[in-house]
């Protein structure tokens, strides 16, 4: 297993729409694995697959206190969304940025597992707008997108002043 770089907002690689998995085999088993070892060395709640550069769908989540329930969905789709929350938000490619995002208080998702079989799972709460984040990753889209221009002006340049920094 191996801790991969996390591309860092406003990376335009963020924006890159991820392509379904075709078949899951050893290469997606070792990316899960390595994607797993990355986001809790991060330590993080979920991680997409495009937050590694790698452009398939494919993304990770454990929100259990003991981070020993990592649940995998590969070419996820959610079926059904019911309700809302607002939630503060975070994200592994944005690092110290929080803020309040309107998603689904409950979804219906289907996705493959590790195994390659598919399933379906009902989510709420902090699973639901975990899943939905990370989703919003494969399709290109990162959460300061939900925010005001200014906003996400804001975020943008003391992202970009962060990494001239180091």
């Amino acid at each position: 297993m191996a801790i991969l770089d996390i591309l860092n907002y406003p990376d335009p690689r963020l924006h890159t729409v991820a392509k379904p998995v075709k078949e899951v085999n050893a290469a997606v088993h070792r990316l899960i694995d390595d994607m797993a070892e990355t986001m809790y060395a991060a330590p993080g709640i979920g991680l997409a697959a495009t937050q590694v550069d790698q452009h398939v769908q494919l993304l990770l989540v454990d929100t259990s206190e003991t981070k020993d329930q990592l649940q995998v969905f590969i070419n996820p789709k959610i079926l059904e969304r019911d309700g809302e929350q607002v939630y503060e938000e975070g994200c592994l490619s944005v690092p110290g940025v929080y803020e309040s995002v309107t998603r689904a208080e409950k979804i219906l998702v289907e996705a493959l597992g590790k195994d390659g079989k598919r399933f379906t799972l009902e989510a709420h709460g902090l699973l639901s707008v975990c899943i939905q984040h990370e989703m919003d990753h494969l399709q290109g889209k990162v959460f300061v997108e939900y925010l005001s221009p200014l906003k996400r002006n804001r975020i943008k340049n003391k992202m970009l002043k962060q990494q001239r920094g180091k």
